[in-house]
């Protein structure tokens, strides 16, 4: 029988309900099979929330906070999560032999975050079509609740047989777009589509 998760209570933030995934992240995901549990649920109206991640002590540089490689590395696992939720991760490439390259990322570093800080990600699917995957993502704190940093991605899916971008099969693009349609009535996160500049001088 699949249990549907509880509704989050009306004043809570996402970043501190649970995990949509049952345990914590401390390394790469393992595999999956084709689909969710949840695939058959309609998708939520709210950002995929990764499990709370905690920072590793050789990340840490000699300024004292989290390097800002390791930022991605994080960046990196929450999206392996949410990957799992469209039912394309490392088993979809196993079986199936597709996986997603990125295509471009930008990151803005908003505040320091130190060892022993928890760390939650939340994930926007922001936009998608039949070959690419538009997404944002926050870093908060997972307890406090504040932001340290952002990223906006653009995935392509591939064939890494012929090692080409190719669309997603159907059963993928239907999971893939009732969770845009979901996502799209969510307010958007501030910081969608910045580039970098010096600031404008008056």
């Amino acid at each position: 029988m699949m249990v549907v998760p509880t509704e989050i209570p009306p004043t809570e933030e996402p970043w501190q309900r649970t995990s949509n995934r049952s345990s914590q992240a401390t390394g790469r995901i393992a595999g999956e099979g084709h689909m969710p549990e949840s695939a058959t649920a309609a998708p939520k109206a709210e950002p995929f929330s990764a499990s709370i991640m905690q920072i590793e002590p050789q990340w840490i540089d000699y300024n004292g906070h989290l390097n800002m490689a390791y930022y991605n590395v994080m960046f990196d696992r929450a999206i392996d999560e949410f990957w799992l939720e469209l039912g394309i991760g490392p088993t979809y490439k196993k079986e199936r032999h597709g996986s997603t390259f990125t295509a471009e990322c930008h990151v803005r570093y908003l505040r320091e975050i130190h060892l022993g800080d928890p760390v939650r990600i939340l994930v926007w699917l922001l936009e998608a079509d039949d070959k690419r995957l538009h997404t944002f993502e926050e870093m908060r704190h997972a307890t406090e609740g504040w932001l340290s940093a952002t990223s906006e991605n653009m995935s392509l899916h591939m064939d890494m047989n012929a090692r080409r971008v190719v669309a997603f099969p159907p059963d993928i693009q239907q999971r893939i777009a009732g969770i845009a349609r979901a996502h799209s009535t969510l307010a958007r996160p501030e910081g969608i589509g910045r580039s970098v500049a010096m600031p404008s001088k008056r």
